[in-house]
């Protein structure tokens, strides 16, 4: 998907100054046909993404995505910039060109035209969404987040047309009600999600490559026997603390073709754009259910070892 840091194996890397994650919502399949899935290496370089080594020519990496609610002659138009926290809204966006008509043809990436990521400004509240498109291009799905305050809403997609890249648009959501903002949790290595434990081992460093790898365990046995969840064995979110710079990205290699396996252990790379906090949102799927498991992480600093850190999560499919 659009992208970041790099990650050449299955990753993520996330930013944030927050909290518990949670991961609800419905998920959609789009309602028109769309062109085949594009596979994860054709994907282009992400924007937190280092230039290759004599590609830098002097100049400064490209902004983080989500940052923008315009970008690459496409804009992201929030039909619904308001809601009712703790009530169940419908959220509806349009994708608009340049001459300002409703994009209606995307290419299919991870199985889905477009991926939708709602996070509150806090990281208390995250959710990754795959609502439904209607023939005249208006996208749309049910919403119910808990808490009032600012949220952020990214639209992740790829327009079907030749040569054209990944984008990751965003805009401002508010949900209305009484506002409490939550601190973000110290780092944590080790997270608790719906009865399972998953321990992060590795840690992010500012323009440097790191390995990070992610372990399921429930019951303290190891998870083995992790299912696909939208082409992948896990999706990873990155949100930076203070702005929302966004990153979604996937394992390098699909389900099947025999550079990935279904645990316990997933290991990938991840280069930090920045020095600062971070909130990692990874979803991964196992006995029909899939599960959030958060974690902050502060690149350039070593990673703490204390207590693991239960999320609420949950998804809608």
């Amino acid at each position: 998907m659009h992208a970041g840091l790099r990650i050449t194996a299955f990753t993520a890397a996330l930013a944030a100054t927050f909290g518990t994650a949670y991961g609800v919502g419905q998920a959609f399949d789009p309602v028109v046909e769309d062109a085949a899935p594009a596979r994860h290496e054709t994907h282009p370089r992400a924007s937190w993404e280092p230039a290759e080594e004599g590609d830098r020519g002097g100049h400064e990496a490209e902004p983080a995505g989500g940052l923008q609610i315009f970008e690459g002659g496409y804009t992201l138009d929030l039909a619904t910039p308001r809601v009712a926290a703790g009530e169940r809204s419908k959220l509806s966006f349009v994708i608009r060109d340049s001459a300002g008509r409703a994009v209606t043809a995307y290419q299919r990436e991870h199985e889905k035209e477009l991926h939708l990521i709602v996070a509150s400004r806090d990281l208390g509240t995250y959710r990754h969404l795959h609502p439904t498109r209607a023939a005249d291009g208006t996208w749309s799905i049910p919403v119910d987040l808990p808490r009032a305050g600012g949220y952020r809403v990214f639209a992740d997609f790829t327009p079907a047309r030749e040569g054209a890249e990944n984008l990751t648009l965003g805009a401002d959501l508010a949900a209305s009600g009484p506002y409490e903002p939550q601190r973000l949790p110290a780092p944590n290595s080790t997270a608790k999600v719906d009865g399972y434990e998953v321990r992060l081992d590795g840690g992010l460093r500012p323009g440097k490559a790191g390995e990070l790898k992610l372990k399921v365990s429930r019951d303290g046995r190891p998870v083995t026997d992790l299912q696909p969840y939208l082409g992948a064995y896990g999706h990873l979110v990155a949100l930076r603390s203070g702005d929302l710079a966004y990153l979604h990205v996937h394992p390098n290699g699909e389900p099947g073709d025999g550079t990935t396996k279904p645990g316990p252990e997933v290991s990938f790379t991840a280069t930090a754009p920045s020095a600062g906090s971070y909130r990692l949102f990874l979803d991964f799927k196992h006995e029909g259910k899939v599960h959030t498991a958060a974690f902050t992480v502060r690149a350039g600093a070593a990673q703490s070892t204390d207590e693991p850190h239960a999320a609420e999560s949950g998804h809608g499919h």
